[in-house]
């Protein structure tokens, strides 16, 4: 099993609106060959921080839907003018050690 973790800070005062796209994502992620789950998480001292977590099956499940026309498919519910602190922006791949 592998976890991705994406960690991202709003730079423009769009938490709220992140926030509720999120909430009402069109969950293409769930018909994802070697999907898991996922978990979305702010930082508990800075909330314009996000965390997003998936959990695949393996890391070539979760390229394959990262390139996919799927993955972009569901950003479009991106809030309109969110602008993102592009110093801040990481995507951390893990593999667990043992199941």
């Amino acid at each position: 099993m592998i976890l991705a973790l994406s960690r991202f800070k709003v730079a423009n005062g769009m938490e709220n609106s992140v926030a509720h796209a999120f909430l009402n994502r069109p969950r293409l992620v769930e018909l994802a060959a070697g999907f898991l789950g996922l978990e979305i998480f702010t930082d508990s001292n800075d909330a314009s921080i996000f965390y997003l977590s998936t959990r695949w099956t393996t890391e070539s499940a979760f390229r394959q839907w990262h390139s996919s026309e799927a993955h972009h498919a569901s950003h479009k519910g991106i809030p309109t003018g969110l602008k993102l602190d592009p110093a801040f922006t990481q995507l951390v791949v893990m593999e667990r050690l043992c199941d």
